[in-house]
């Protein structure tokens, strides 16, 4: 049963907004967390997933272990971890230095309407430190995932912070149209990425140098 003395998600990502440094790999999943994100701060650096629950970590794992050099945060929901808990062993066995997962525990299915989980009392850290990841953790207040999130930065990972929270079932308007093509060229641009360029019958290549910095105007 989800109280209604916990946090909201606003409170929580005003925190991320103010302890994240700027250069961080955020990638948000479906609904307010996207939306709310993109409303307090948007950024090339930003991965906003739309109508893909659960795989928001998934993603995260690659991108970590891609980007090693760079700080990757994600926040996931316990209903999108729920529908793929078998990412958790995932997450134990690639074990990225650099990734931070925050995981919305708000005891309902927010992004489709509010339904109840089938078990939402479920210690989600608890899970994941069966699963391979020690550095986990339950979150409780706004001013705890502060002091969390700037010891995650400051050490080796991964780390699950799962953040005590109240559903937000009022859909927050973004401050952008959330694309999913756009995202994810302004996302490639922002990490350097080369554009990948498939054929048929297999034989694609990356191409370096893409997306371009600036497109000429048309005419």
């Amino acid at each position: 049963m989800v109280s209604a003395a916990r946090p909201s998600r606003a409170d929580y990502f005003k925190v991320m907004a103010d302890t994240l440094p700027k250069d961080a790999l955020v990638v948000t999943c479906p609904g307010n967390a996207t939306y709310l994100w993109a409303v307090m701060r948007h950024a090339p650096e930003n991965f906003y997933f739309e109508d893909a629950m659960g795989l928001a970590l998934p993603l995260a794992i690659g991108l970590a272990v891609a980007q090693p050099e760079r700080k990757v945060v994600v926040v996931e929901g316990d209903g999108g971890l729920l529908m793929h808990m078998g990412v958790l062993a995932t997450l134990g066995a690639v074990a990225p230095k650099n990734l931070t997962v925050l995981i919305v525990q708000n005891g309902v299915h927010a992004a489709s309407g509010g339904q109840a989980l089938t078990n939402a009392g479920l210690d989600l850290a608890d899970l994941a430190r069966a699963a391979g990841t020690p550095r986990a953790a339950n979150v409780a207040t706004a001013d705890a995932l502060g002091a969390a999130v700037l010891g995650a930065l400051a050490e080796d990972g991964p780390h699950v912070l799962v953040l005590a929270t109240e559903p937000d079932l009022e859909t927050v308007t973004p401050p952008i149209s959330l694309d999913p093509v756009a995202t994810k060229q302004r996302f490639m641009a922002a990490i350097g990425a080369p554009r990948y360029v498939p054929a048929m019958f297999g034989g694609g290549r990356l191409v370096s140098g893409w997306p371009p910095a600036s497109s000429p105007s048309p005419g």
